[in-house]
């Protein structure tokens, strides 16, 4: 637990410093990392995997959209949807450091050995899974909470 609680407070203070370096806030930078992990996100889904209401994620993705970061595009499936995507020229507007953060990051997962590399990822998904559970336990007791 110790190992995972240091690593991910080394990535929240490269992160913090990533958002200062291209000018966005923390929760724009969340934004980002979801849609260059997951490809176009209905702009409905992205609010909800950040917890913000309608209002906040439409204010989020106009500020994205506005600095170049995101485009929004139709829905292909549902015409009252917008997806939202990151823009052709996202990627490229990085600075250089995260190319050395991902050489790195790439070199400490080339001394992994293969049959070890399984397990990590096993148990990976399954902290992953269990901090999108707790996030979700979180939001609903908010929402009951705030019910007279």
């Amino acid at each position: 637990m110790a190992g995972l609680q240091r690593f991910g407070l080394e990535r929240d203070r490269m992160r913090a410093a990533l958002a200062a370096e291209v000018g966005v806030n923390a929760t724009d930078l969340d934004a980002l990392e979801h849609l260059e992990a997951d490809g176009p996100l209905a702009q409905s889904q992205l609010g909800a995997r950040l917890s913000l209401t309608s209002g906040a994620i439409t204010m989020l993705v106009d500020r994205l959209e506005q600095a170049g970061w995101v485009r929004r595009t139709p829905h292909p499936r549902d015409r009252r949807s917008t997806l939202v995507e990151l823009s052709a020229q996202a990627l490229a507007r990085l600075p250089g450091g995260m190319d050395a953060y991902h050489a790195r990051v790439r070199t400490v997962a080339g001394r992994v050995r293969v049959e070890e590399r399984e397990a990590i990822l096993g148990f990976l998904r399954a902290a992953a899974a269990a901090a999108a559970d707790a996030a979700e336990e979180m939001r609903h007791d908010n929402r009951t909470e705030k019910r007279p």
